[in-house]
């Protein structure tokens, strides 16, 4: 697949300066799951601890999906409804079954020795197996942050905007839509669509209040 047939733009600038957190969509305006597909794919070449890329998303962009959305997230119900989709951005506690397949994958295609790939299973898969659920946990929410941030510049550089929403009832969404409560670790809300307005734009700290050079 060519994963930039529908990028609108590639203006670094553009797409960095010109992200704001949209309250209102248009409604009329729906994403295909091919471009969403795209969209994910693309969000997903973030980096992660090890590669285990823990990330999981579950795609709400049915007019059912979101009547179960709706009560678990009533605080930012007019995003929600009207947005062309809302991805629901979930840590994978178990995300090291997937190791085998990921440095198998990367053998073959060239990107790595068979050497680093069994010094990588032999070492880091047990590592992840034997960690705590907290420990694990920290590490599925740094990863996924990282992922989400990334995959809202990709909207921006395909045309969308976006809205990240910690405010949902995390203990319900995962058996509210048949996922594993104890494996997938709920992270937050990211509704994307095509923006209703421009939104606001918001004052941030300059560099030296933030900033401790050493």
């Amino acid at each position: 697949m060519n994963t930039l047939q529908n990028q609108k733009t590639n203006d670094f600038n553009e797409i960095v300066n010109g992200r704001r957190s949209i309250k209102q969509y248009d409604p009329t305006v729906k994403i295909s799951r091919e471009e969403m597909t795209e969209i994910l794919e693309q969000a997903a070449k973030a980096p992660s601890s090890i590669n285990m890329q823990p990330w999981r998303f579950l795609v709400i962009d049915s007019d059912e999906g979101k009547e179960k959305l709706a009560p678990l997230a009533s605080f930012n119900l007019d995003k929600v409804m009207s947005s062309s989709a809302v991805i629901a951005v979930f840590g994978d506690r178990k995300n090291y079954e997937y190791a085998e397949e990921i440095y198998g994958k990367a053998v073959e295609h060239g990107y790595m020795p068979e050497d680093v790939k069994d010094f990588q299973l032999g070492y880091f898969k047990p590592l992840y197996e034997g960690m705590s659920d907290e420990q694990m946990k920290d590490i599925v929410l740094l990863d996924s942050g990282l992922v989400s941030m990334q995959l809202m510049l990709v909207a921006r550089a395909f045309g969308y905007d976006t809205n990240p929403i910690g405010g949902y009832d995390k203990e319900k969404i995962a058996e509210t839509f048949g996922m594993d409560k104890e494996r997938y670790v709920p992270v937050m809300l990211l509704t994307i669509g095509k923006a209703a307005n421009e939104g606001f734009q918001s004052y941030r700290l300059p560099v030296d209040t933030i900033t401790t050079w050493s």
